[in-house]
């Protein structure tokens, strides 16, 4: 895989992905979400998941733009082998907090470039979040904050939710939504011009 003659694709809506991005040095050419079926098929597993549908984004926008050279990214909030869902509604919020609350939990994030023709480079990557327990007066204020919603399990560590936090081992860039120093080596392998 080279890139040499390639526009660079992000096959993302996510505006943190793009900032992620910036902060090494790269803007993409173009912005594309995939329009992807995120939803988890019985018995997948967390891992599976996020690097599958990783893989599923940059080729569903590679197949599009066959001169691009195309970067996706999903990431899931997973306790034990359960993957919480991007919160929409505060009811969804409290049993996300309930659940996370006093526990571990494992931010995962598949991270794929593809360019149409050729196999599809791809990582996973895994941090590993420890949450204090959270008193039914944390989980009221953090409802009222309304940054949750649109987040995977709730919460956004970039945010009033890192507060929450007690321990974190892995990424940091992984769980604000995209593992830079991964990215960058994707990237590179694929001949992307890097500083």
């Amino acid at each position: 895989m080279t890139s040499g003659k390639h526009r660079l694709v992000l096959a993302s809506a996510s505006p943190r992905r793009l900032d992620l991005l910036a902060r090494i040095g790269i803007v993409p050419d173009a912005v594309i979400p995939a329009d992807a079926d995120e939803r988890v098929p019985k018995g997948e597993l967390p891992r599976v998941h996020a690097l599958r549908l990783a893989r599923e984004k940059a080729e569903a926008v590679a197949f599009r733009e066959p001169d691009a050279l195309v970067l996706a990214a999903d990431t899931v909030v997973a306790v034990g082998r359960r993957i919480l869902p991007k919160v929409e509604d505060e009811a969804t919020l409290r049993a996300c907090m309930k659940l996370l609350s006093g526990r571990r939990h494992k931010v995962l994030t598949g991270v794929a470039l593809a360019i149409s023709g050729q196999p599809t480079r791809s990582r996973l990557v895994e941090t590993i979040i420890a949450m204090k327990r959270l008193s039914p007066e944390e989980i009221d204020y953090y409802a009222g904050h309304g940054e949750w919603r649109g987040k995977a399990g709730g919460y956004a560590l970039q945010g009033y939710g890192e507060v929450y936090v007690r321990h974190i081992a892995g990424s940091y860039s992984n769980v604000v939504g995209l593992p830079l120093a991964e990215t960058r080596l994707l990237l590179k392998a694929a001949g992307y011009p890097l500083a």
